[in-house]
């Protein structure tokens, strides 16, 4: 169980301000008079005391207020210009970023949470105790900002007013990050004590880059003090590790749901997107997916899109599953995002009047951003995160250097892409969530579709995502299990995350229209590892477009599906039709390769899986019932086919 404010708070132990006239005293011995009336409307004392202990503990020369209003942004975007954290492009609004090449994505070794003594986290998580972690802010982070300004917002990760959305103050020395909170999150500078008050906590985040040295990125540091809802960066600039608003307090918000909303919400790692179906029904979904899964791709194809990467959820009072995005923008990967599979952000990027902020991307002569797979002519030379670049450049050991890092992003806010649905990105209410999905990188087992047959075994393919490392975790490598895409941002122990999402899908606060399907996505199946002559993979970004309307017309009872011991799959025909709207052939040939069922290959999965959750404490026991039932279903049907079952034996005739 998490227990909140328990064992010393570090922030403030470091910063030594306990009382609200303390914290008043310091607020007017280090603001300036017009910093001072911006600061004057926030009134909560345990948002004052914090502010004051950060002021104190970091020790900057001066701190700036952000409002929000239309010059407090500007001076942000110049702050961020003059201090070099941000150079402008050749396109107006468009600036560019680099990252230190040791800084490049989440240092996964070096974030850990914050714990008590006889406290347990995930399995998967690392951890440091207070007293050392106090010990590392004490040496570390006291003094940090001398010379630099401090900034502080206040954003709501959500619509104001939404019933999961929590409010945040951000704190740090870096324009950069501040730059980019205004584009991915709501300010609601105006609304944080009525936010505050409403949802009865708010996140608190404390950043400084520090001198920004390669030296420096080995003491770099990622704290989240699960207690005290408080959470630390420091010796980085990669917006994962510094804007921490983003998982930072997703983390904070997965241990919040779990603990003290079980059975009432979810905090997901998880797109949110519309799809307009037959006769102009609108449907939602959302999905989880790794980082360089296809989440994003995903969102995008909706008609309906709301966001890409995280996700706030309840069930109403009117039985329906609600979500909302914690963001407002995107802080996407570049990498292979091209006009052909992705034209509404290609637009955004390229062709739009548009506020974007590059990062770690190539830059040609005439300031114009590229990167790998973006489908255009790449200059023969420019400068990328490693300095200047040239066509053919290995590095020391003799490998070639691409033109951008694989984890080169672009930040901008969701307004600037053609499908996004505003209104309801803006809505309190949420959108109802109809089907939810999860997928990983998978090229030899899952077909690209299925939908479990109960709550319960839907929360088993959650539990089942596997994914091979991706560029956006440093230190990472192998095939990662990636339970429900989430498993990097969940605190507590796994046993009591799944129980969670047992509780939450099996509610009997659903109502029947309202219950969602849960279903497997897979996009990456192989020729190679299908028997096929053919190579690379089996489908291509488009095709998303007909998983998604297939599951769209399942749940609205308009596509039958076959039923498999992995859970319904399409029909054949049903694909057809789809495939043919988006003006693409789809032979029986494919159909059959990537439906066909490589019993070795997903019991051998479930295998895997339930050796390591055996390893887990306490595990719901709903979990292994599911794997039994799937893998004697699929032995049986080895013993009657063979190790290889195809559709038309499953379904003669279809």
């Amino acid at each position: 169980m998490l227990e909140l404010k328990k064992g010393v708070d570090i922030l403030g132990a470091v910063g030594g301000v306990t009382t609200i006239a303390a914290a008043r005293t310091v607020i007017a011995t280090h603001l300036d008079g017009a910093n001072q009336k911006k600061l004057a409307p926030i009134r909560n004392e345990e948002a004052l005391l914090k502010i004051a202990n950060a002021i104190v503990m970091c020790e900057p020369d001066g701190v700036f207020v952000n409002s929000g209003s239309p010059e407090d942004v500007q001076w942000v975007r110049d702050h961020a210009l003059a201090k070099g954290e941000e150079t402008p492009l050749a396109k107006k609004g468009h600036t560019l970023h680099f990252d230190l090449p040791q800084d490049q994505a989440r240092l996964v070794n070096q974030t850990f949470y914050i714990i008590n003594p006889g406290e347990t986290v995930s399995s998967l998580a690392k951890y440091v105790l207070r007293e050392e972690a106090l010990a590392y802010v004490e040496k570390h982070v006291k003094g940090i900002m001398k010379g630099m300004t401090m900034m502080i917002g206040f954003y709501s990760r959500g619509p104001v007013g939404a019933e999961a959305s929590i409010p945040a103050i951000e704190i740090t020395s870096s324009a950069y990050v501040v730059h980019s909170a205004e584009l991915l999150y709501r300010n609601c500078y105006d609304a944080f004590d009525q936010e505050a008050k409403r949802r009865g906590i708010f996140f608190t985040n404390v950043h400084s880059e520090g001198p920004n040295r390669p030296e420096d990125v080995p003491n770099a540091r990622i704290f989240m003090d699960r207690s005290w809802l408080t959470t630390y960066a420091t010796f980085c600039t990669y917006a994962g590790n510094t804007l921490l608003m983003k998982k930072g307090n997703h983390r904070s918000a997965v241990d919040y749901a779990t603990y003290y909303r079980r059975g009432e919400e979810l905090s997901e790692h998880m797109f949110i997107t519309g799809l307009t179906g037959p006769r102009g029904r609108r449907t939602f979904f959302a999905g989880a997916a790794p980082s360089g899964c296809g989440k994003t791709t995903t969102a995008m194809v909706g008609t309906n899109f709301v966001g890409d990467d995280l996700a706030q959820m309840w069930i109403a009072r009117d039985g329906t599953l609600r979500a909302v995005n914690p963001e407002k923008g995107i802080f996407g990967i570049v990498e292979d995002v091209n006009r052909e599979g992705d034209p509404h952000l290609m637009a955004a990027l390229r062709d739009n009047d548009t506020e974007v902020i590059w990062s770690n991307v190539l830059v040609d002569d005439e300031g114009v951003p590229y990167w790998t797979g973006c489908g255009e002519t790449m200059p023969p030379k420019g400068r990328n995160f490693q300095g200047e670049w040239f066509s053919g450049k290995t590095d020391a050991s003799g490998n070639p250097v691409p033109p951008s890092h694989k984890n080169s992003r672009c930040t901008l806010d969701c307004r600037e892409i053609a499908n996004h649905d505003a209104a309801a990105n803006a809505d309190p209410a949420g959108v109802p969530i109809k089907v939810i999905t999860y997928s990983g990188r998978d090229s030899d087992t899952m077909p690209p579709v299925w939908v479990a047959r109960t709550a319960d075994a839907g929360v088993a393919i959650g539990a089942s995502i596997v994914s091979k490392a991706t560029a956006t975790e440093v230190g990472a490598s192998g095939v990662n299990r990636q339970p429900w895409a989430n498993a990097p941002f969940i605190p507590g122990p796994l046993a009591d995350y799944m129980e969670a999402q047992f509780q939450f899908f099996n509610s009997p606060k659903f109502s029947h229209e309202g219950r969602p399907v849960l279903a497997g996505l897979n996009y990456f199946l192989t020729h190679a590892n299908r028997g096929s002559r053919g190579s690379g993979l089996l489908g291509e970004k488009k095709d998303v477009r007909v998983w998604l309307g297939w599951l769209e017309r399942y749940v609205h009872g308009e596509a039958r599906g076959i039923e498999t011991p992995i859970g319904m799959i399409p029909r054949y025909a049903e694909l057809k039709v789809l495939f043919a709207e988006i003006g693409k052939p789809y032979p029986r040939s494919l159909y059959d390769l990537q439906f066909a069922l490589y019993v070795d290959n997903i019991v051998a999965r479930i295998d895997l899986q339930t050796a390591a959750y055996a390893k887990e404490a306490n595990l719901p026991p709903q979990l292994f019932r599911e794997y039994e039932t799937m893998k004697a279903g699929l032995l049986a049907l080895r013993a009657k086919f063979g190790p290889i079952v195809q559709v038309a034996q499953l379904a003669p005739g279809d």
